[in-house]
């Protein structure tokens, strides 16, 4: 069997010196998260997060940077997380969408405020993301390619044809 992480993306979104956070219920208890989720197969890393914040808070965000790629292993499920981190802004809120059923609020937290719930932490990327987003840390869009099936069959029929 093939070992496999699982790869999320997350949203990192400063307002007025507040950051943008889901209260959710996870594994029976009621969590803090930055919006995040799963990357669905054949969707590109910016379009999931962009669709994950969607989903989980009903405002539109926009990307900006990457904040950086974060690997932690789940100590009791054994499961291993592949986070991509993007910094951006929200543009518009969309008041009448229903956010997903784990989702029970939005908050929108000081850096203390989110340091003082360290406890409800849904993982600890949170702090850890929240820490180098403080720190200054930021990288081009640029880096992530997404070589999609289309763009490589057009490279490869172009070296193909080449003579």
């Amino acid at each position: 069997m093939i070992w496999k992480p699982n790869v999320v993306v997350a949203a990192i979104i400063e307002r007025a010196g507040k950051f943008l956070l889901v209260e959710e219920k996870a594994d029976g208890r009621l969590v803090l998260n930055q919006p995040a989720g799963h990357l669905d197969e054949g969707e590109s890393l910016l379009d999931a997060v962009v669709r994950e914040t969607l989903e989980e808070t009903a405002w539109h965000f926009s990307p900006e940077a990457l904040l950086g790629i974060y690997r932690w292993r789940h100590p009791v499920k054994g499961i291993t997380y592949l986070r991509f981190a993007f910094i951006g802004r929200v543009t518009r809120h969309d008041e009448k969408r229903a956010l997903d059923h784990e989702i029970v609020r939005t908050l929108w937290l000081t850096p203390e405020e989110i340091r003082t719930e360290g406890a409800r932490h849904r993982s600890p990327p949170v702090q850890r993301c929240l820490d180098d987003y403080l720190a200054g840390q930021r990288y081009p869009l640029e880096l992530i390619k997404d070589l999609t099936v289309p763009a490589a069959l057009t490279v490869s029929r172009h070296i193909l044809s080449t003579p």
